[in-house]
């Protein structure tokens, strides 16, 4: 009951702010000490394959989630805040559930300050591979990027498969190529970043409320949306972007102290979470330039396309392979407004966003913890038929880009409808539903159906329909078929040059890249990315598809039943 209520509940902001050394040196004396048993257990290894020339025999299984055992009412000391790291290669990564009515041998002895999927990989000696686990969501081609080597350089005691996810926790052999890399440490868990099933019983009104800072009494004018308060912004950009809410208000109390309290400067009034960018002052455009840029880091990770940052003042970083998506979308963000001192001690310091958000909802590890993964290794795109009607003629004006608007992930497609003439003009053709499911959102340009029925966008599979018109648009709370009308294509919802219609897929709260293990298929017509935004191609057998913004003949696409 604790915990549940710790997950809806505002308490004060505490720090620890006893501890005897800096961050930095513990991260030395930590590192030191993984690098000499790793080099200690890669000889080992080593030597035994020579000696009886055999394949390396290496454990198939990753270290197994944890809870930790504290008591109910005790507030999980975060990793980052340890004053010594367990030793990762002696003590297991496992621990009892609490309250178990039964406790296994091996476990009687856990380590539960140290989470499954918190610790990195073990760091590699010289011309050593590095033991790497698999997390959720990993594909093979986007390893190989982020370590820097050719797909057919990793290996693993287990099956690999060229195309999908590697199965969560699957040992994988790395060449160790990169040096002077960012830290590996995992930060946060990806479904606390993500608008995920973790989010469904948080309560914004309520811990906003309580709270009773600045956040408690605000309301602001947002364009088309009339005046709004603060939780009704918190939950529209936290839907809208796919970002959980719960971040969103650790950033405004980090940044600015919004929730328990109220700005100190001018700066933090009109700028919250102190992104200086013209035209965007108050909280709207701010969270909604938040959520942009944690999201760009959060899947450029994940696609493979964000490998190093920059800071403002131009130098640079490369990450470290080991990391997760919602480590480097913390990376990733504050590298915009932060130059590497400042950078690390947002990160790191024992006054870090992590310790501010472990004050106020406790450990991010223990809550994610508590849910599934996102994804499942074998897990496929159920079949979706292209979203128009049989017999008409549309046109591929769009290939992989950003979901929603600063988002950086390539996850829709654009289709035109045939027309006369170009730019935003009322069209006839009808939109169709490319799945059957639940109409749980219809609204300003925009119609969301929820594919397995329960009403939330945060799980499952949920297809967008984006500049969907006002006239003839399905209602809220319609059960459709596939191939159902829901509306008419517009500029409605966005910005937008013509009449079109913008379609993506999420899963679990997040956005789903349209070329990858996950790769968009319409009708048998799967998605091919190039390697700018917008341009792809559509690929049915030997068939195929070139995105074209001005509908030229090789876009044209029709759907044959």
């Amino acid at each position: 009951m604790d915990t549940q209520l710790k997950l809806s509940m505002a308490v004060p902001i505490s720090t620890p702010s006893d501890v005897n050394c800096s961050r930095a040196e513990r991260q030395r004396r930590m590192a030191a000490r993984r690098r000499r048993k790793t080099q200690r257990l890669v000889i080992a290894v080593l030597a035994v394959v020579i000696c009886v020339g055999a394949v390396l025999t290496l454990p198939a299984e990753a270290p197994e989630k944890v809870v930790a055992n504290k008591a109910a009412d005790e507030t999980a000391l975060p990793v980052s805040l340890l004053e010594q790291a367990p030793d990762l290669l002696e003590a297991p990564l496992t621990a009892a559930v609490a309250d178990s009515p039964a406790e296994p041998a091996e476990l009687a002895n856990p380590a539960p300050e140290v989470l499954a999927n918190q610790s990195p990989a073990v760091a590699a000696s010289q011309n050593a591979p590095t033991l790497y686990y698999a997390q959720s969501g990993d594909s093979l081609d986007v390893l190989a990027l982020r370590f820097g080597v050719p797909v057919n350089e990793i290996s693993s005691t287990g099956e690999l498969l060229e195309n999908g996810f590697i199965s969560e926790g699957q040992l994988l052999l790395i060449p160790a190529q990169l040096e002077n890399v960012s830290d590996s440490l995992r930060l946060f868990p990806d479904a606390e970043v993500v608008n995920s099933p973790s989010a469904l019983d948080f309560d914004v009104e309520n811990f906003i409320a309580q709270a009773g800072g600045k956040l408690a009494d605000y309301q602001e004018s947002v364009y088309a949306n009339g005046i709004m308060n603060s939780a009704q912004i918190i939950r529209r950009v936290a839907r809208d972007y796919s970002i959980h809410p719960r971040l969103l208000l650790a950033l405004l109390e980090y940044e600015s102290g919004w929730v328990y309290g109220s700005p100190a400067t001018q700066d933090q009034l009109y700028y919250p979470l102190g992104l200086f960018e013209s035209g965007q002052s108050g909280l709207y455009k701010q969270l909604v330039l938040a959520a942009g840029n944690l999201g760009t880091g959060y899947y450029g990770w994940r696609e493979g396309t964000l490998l190093a940052l920059t800071f403002p003042d131009g130098s640079s970083l490369r990450l470290a392979p080991e990391l997760n998506c919602a480590t480097v979308a913390w990376m990733y963000y504050f590298a915009q407004t932060r130059n590497q001192d400042a950078w690390s001690e947002a990160l790191y310091s024992d006054h870090s966003l992590l310790s501010t958000y472990e004050a106020m909802f406790g450990n991010p590890w223990l809550i994610a913890q508590q849910y599934a993964s996102l994804f499942n290794p074998g897990m496929e795109q159920p079949p979706l038929d292209l979203p128009f009607e049989s017999g008409i003629v549309w046109s591929y004006t769009s290939g992989p880009h950003a979901a929603w608007g600063a988002v950086e992930v390539r996850a829709a497609l654009d289709f035109a409808p045939p027309a006369d003439a170009p730019g935003c003009l009322p069209n006839s053709t009808w939109i169709t539903a490319a799945a059957s499911g639940l109409v749980v959102r219809s609204d300003n340009g925009t119609v969301v159906v929820d594919m397995d029925g329960d009403g939330n966008e945060e799980t499952g599979w949920n297809i967008v329909y984006l500049h969907v018109g006002t006239t003839h648009r399905i209602k809220l709370g319609t059960w459709v078929e596939k191939g159902d009308r829901i509306g008419h294509p517009s500029c409605e919802g966005g910005i937008s040059t013509g009449t079109h219609l913008h379609i993506v897929r999420k899963y679990n709260g997040e956005w789903i890249p349209a070329d990858g293990p996950l790769a968009f298929n319409l009708s048998g017509w799967t998605a091919k990315a190039a390697s700018v935004p917008y341009q792809g191609w559509l690929i049915s057998g030997d068939k195929i598809v070139k995105s074209n913004r001005y509908s030229s003949t090789p876009a044209h696409i029709s759907r044959g039943d």
